[in-house]
């Protein structure tokens, strides 16, 4: 129980402060809305889809691609370069907060923000006569395993890459953008050419992306995007070891400072 009640008690805190900050909150609304209101026209003037088509199959790219990416990976490398800045983990040495509660309490405030941003993409997209067509159950696994693996990845840019809040976004941009681009966030992958195919392979944006779109849009059972979901999974598992690592790294040396 005491694990749990600090855990909450991070999450509570770093959503609190989210919602003080209503400038950022905005921002992550109106960029993925925007993305998906683009990608959805674009889709029914040059693939020549209905409405309700075209912004069924923009959903899942525009929620792996451009909201989770940005506020759980972007997010969460933003929280822990600003913890470190405002003297927040020296603090922690001191009180009876304990790491993993710590550790937990970030992954589970952004797993909220994801969520969040979830159901604004949809409901948007249900706007537009989009539907959800496959397995809900294997979509929110899907969703939840993406978040998972920005967020440990997060874990890790932040602690070994950034020292300062300026270095965040061009991290961010660095690493994120070429990824988005050829994991199909704005492009459907179905436009590249075989030798970018081949490199998309191993991009797990791509395969969080060709995952949801296949569930989301086109109605797809586990078989038939296992390459895709088993890749996920285990990226996600990486990460997190990656992150917990990377932190209880940043922790020693935070402590000699």
């Amino acid at each position: 129980m005491k694990y749990w009640r600090e855990t909450i008690a991070v999450t509570q805190r770093i959503l609190i402060e989210l919602l003080r900050r209503r400038r950022s909150l905005i921002f992550w609304s109106i960029f993925p809305i925007s993305v998906l209101i683009l990608s959805g026209f674009i889709l029914v003037e040059r693939a020549e889809l209905s409405l309700a088509d075209a912004f069924g199959y923009a959903a899942p790219s525009t929620l792996v691609g451009a909201a989770l990416f940005f506020s759980c990976l972007g997010g969460s490398v933003a929280t822990v370069v600003a913890e470190r800045e405002q003297q927040t983990l020296k603090r922690l040495f001191i009180s009876p907060l304990s790491g993993t509660s710590y550790f937990l309490g970030i992954f589970l405030a952004h797993s909220c923000i994801g969520m969040g941003q979830t159901l604004l993409v949809y409901t948007i997209a249900a706007f537009w006569g989009a539907t959800f067509k496959g397995s809900i159950l294997l979509g929110l696994t899907i969703i939840f395993m993406s978040i998972v693996a920005y967020v440990g990845l997060g874990f890790i840019l932040g602690t070994q890459l950034a020292r300062r809040i300026e270095d965040v976004n061009a991290l961010v941009a660095a690493f994120g953008v070429p990824l988005l681009i050829l994991g199909g966030a704005f492009l459907p992958a179905s436009l590249f050419p075989q030798n970018l195919i081949n490199i998309a392979k191993y991009n797990p944006i791509y395969h969080m992306n060709e995952a949801f779109v296949g569930v989301s849009s086109q109605g797809h059972e586990i078989s038939q995007i296992t390459s895709h979901f088993w890749f996920l999974l285990v990226f996600a598992l990486v990460m997190v070891v990656g992150g917990w690592l990377s932190y209880q790294r940043m922790l020693i040396v935070e402590r000699r400072l």
